[in-house]
């Protein structure tokens, strides 16, 4: 859930500038395929659990060779608007897929195997992606109240009128490329490891298309809409999965929530764009949820007073 959220965010970034881009699983794959060639062949282990210092080395990497192949791309298909530009970074993710398909490093259609794990336990992968995820929520937040952010909500508004008052387009669009370039790259490596084996069925455009629907439905507007899509929309066919093999259900239910999950994940999907056009979080849910909070308050001190302190009896 928490890899979910994190690609999710890496989505978001580009479409802060009203980029849709569908190149992050391509930058994902990436970042994997540098975890895997590093950790089973540059830097092997010779037994015993994977070192963390050497996967911030692969973080590195991954994030030096992401945000450069990302200002690579993003200058040129960056003149593209619209569905021309979810085209070029559908391409972009196809060329990755086929060279990881025909390259020998990267193992062919086979991938590589092996890569070793830095925990004992899945769950402790947490230490890694949880605070990524806080730090990346943090600098989102910070980054929507400081021009750079401001700036990118302006041309996603009108690009023409952010133009005119100074803004430089070409140079946000690239910076927010790059940046949910870089994002996508540091979940890559982590995946990699988490999942034990990486190969061209990782990052495909299927994938875009998962985490952008998370994007649109948990909310576009705010960087908590991705973070609680990206989150939902990775457990809820587990979740299906898992309520499927509950004793007692009737055949029909099981076999429907086991065979089937996928077309109520579908179904999902189609009514929260219908009737959630916006997203479930939009950016008045916060001073809507404040305004509340405060008026809870205020009627708390009037109605108990003895309760708060250097309040009057």
């Amino acid at each position: 859930m928490t890899l979910g959220a994190l690609l999710g965010l890496s989505l978001y970034i580009p479409l802060m500038a009203g980029q849709l881009s569908l190149a992050s699983p391509g930058f994902y794959a990436l970042g994997g395929y540098i975890a895997a060639i590093f950790s089973t062949r540059i830097l092997p282990n010779s037994g015993g659990l994977y070192p963390l210092g050497w996967i911030g080395l692969e973080l590195l990497v991954g994030a030096v060779v992401s945000g450069g192949l990302g200002i690579v791309i993003g200058v040129p298909t960056l003149r593209l608007r619209g569905i021309y530009l979810a085209i070029a970074t559908i391409a972009f993710v196809e060329v990755l897929r086929i060279l990881a398909l025909g390259l020998e490093i990267t193992g062919g259609a086979v991938g590589i195997f092996g890569i070793p794990q830095p925990f004992q336990t899945p769950i402790e992968y947490l230490w890694l992606t949880l605070p990524l995820l806080v730090l990346s929520m943090i600098s989102l937040y910070r980054l929507e109240k400081i021009r750079p952010g401001r700036a990118l909500m302006a041309i996603r508004s009108d690009e023409l009128a952010a133009s005119t008052v100074g803004i430089n387009p070409t140079y946000y669009k690239v910076l927010a490329f790059t940046l949910g370039a870089i994002l996508a790259g540091l979940v890559g490596v982590i995946s990699a490891h988490f999942l034990n084996t990486w190969n061209a069925r990782q990052g495909t455009f299927d994938a875009g298309v998962i985490y952008l629907t998370a994007v649109l439905i948990g909310g576009n507007r705010t960087f908590m809409g991705p973070v609680i899509g990206g989150m939902v929309f990775t457990a809820l066919p587990e979740l299906l999965r898992g309520l499927a093999g509950i004793s007692g259900l009737p055949l029909w239910l099981g076999q429907l929530l086991q065979e089937g999950r996928l077309m109520i994940f579908g179904l999902l999907i189609v009514l929260g764009t219908i009737f959630f056009p916006r997203g479930l979080v939009v950016p008045e849910l916060g001073q809507t949820l404040g305004k509340k909070l405060f008026k809870f308050v205020d009627f708390a001190k009037t109605q108990w007073p003895q309760t708060w302190p250097n309040s009057k009896r």
